[in-house]
């Protein structure tokens, strides 16, 4: 049984910053794709950023520049700096792991919430 298991959100004033941790079990991550999506409140899940096996990442624009995913393998764990946090920040973030190039694991979410 694969598992993925986010934490690390919570209430943070606009300009702070947040690092969201994803813990995967049940599944190697090493040499597949993890990735990072959000949902605002009453909006679709959109993408926001991703990281290859490779280490290669790649970022929506909405957070170019503010946010940095990363990757420990030897704790199978993927990682979001979030950073100079805007209000349209908020929402429910997820993180999926990879199989075969696509994103097929997925976590429950944790929730990020900015404030003025």
């Amino acid at each position: 049984q694969v598992n993925v298991v986010e934490s690390g959100g919570g209430s943070v004033q606009a300009g702070g910053s947040l690092r969201l941790s994803c813990v995967v079990s049940g599944y190697n991550i090493t040499y597949n794709c993890m990735g990072w999506f959000r949902q605002p409140l009453g909006k679709e899940r959109e993408w926001s950023a991703t990281i290859t096996g490779g280490g290669s990442t790649g970022y929506a624009d909405s957070v170019t520049g503010r946010f940095t995913i990363s990757r420990d393998n030897a704790k199978n764990t993927v990682y979001l700096q979030m950073n100079i946090l805007k209000l349209e920040d908020t929402g429910v973030y997820y993180c999926a792991a990879c199989r075969l190039g696509q994103f097929t694991f997925w976590g429950q979410g944790t929730q990020v919430t900015v404030s003025p």
